[in-house]
């Protein structure tokens, strides 16, 4: 198993859609190094999948030459990720709920409802362009 001196990172990507692929490799991998099981390794995967893509999409607007950073440390009970775009920031209470009214039917706007519902914890800070979430290993809070 890994020490934890070398699963703590700091990682600063370009603003692009193929920059997600990387970091999910690598956090992944830190995730199975720990015996993380499936349901986990997925659950870790789509919410850090989705909340990357925001932060492209709706933080950092599309904009190529803007950059994501992204904070992780894993152990082997939890794992622990931030992301931050440059963007100005969004409320998370006013994004609408994706399973009322006519919103059931629109093919964006569930990014949200899935980290929230795949991960233990998420959280944004004051400004609205980091999200902080946390997922237990096998749900349970150590």
């Amino acid at each position: 198993m890994p020490s934890e001196a070398q699963i703590r990172q700091s990682v600063v990507v370009p603003g692009t859609a193929s920059a997600v692929r990387g970091i999910c490799k690598q956090i992944l991998s830190k995730a199975r190094s720990y015996e993380y099981s499936r349901n986990d390794i997925f659950a870790i995967h789509l919410a850090l999948e989705e909340a990357f893509i925001n932060a492209i999409k709706h933080g950092n607007k599309m904009d190529p030459s803007k950059e994501v950073k992204i904070e992780y440390f894993v152990t082997a009970d939890k794992i622990d990720i931030s992301i931050m775009d440059q963007g100005r920031g969004f409320e998370a209470k006013n994004v609408p709920d994706p399973r009322i009214g006519d919103n059931i039917y629109k093919t964006s706007g569930r990014g949200l409802l899935l980290m929230r519902s795949y991960m233990n914890v998420v959280e944004f800070n004051k400004a609205g362009n980091c999200v902080h979430m946390v997922k237990y290993k096998n749900g349970k809070k150590q």
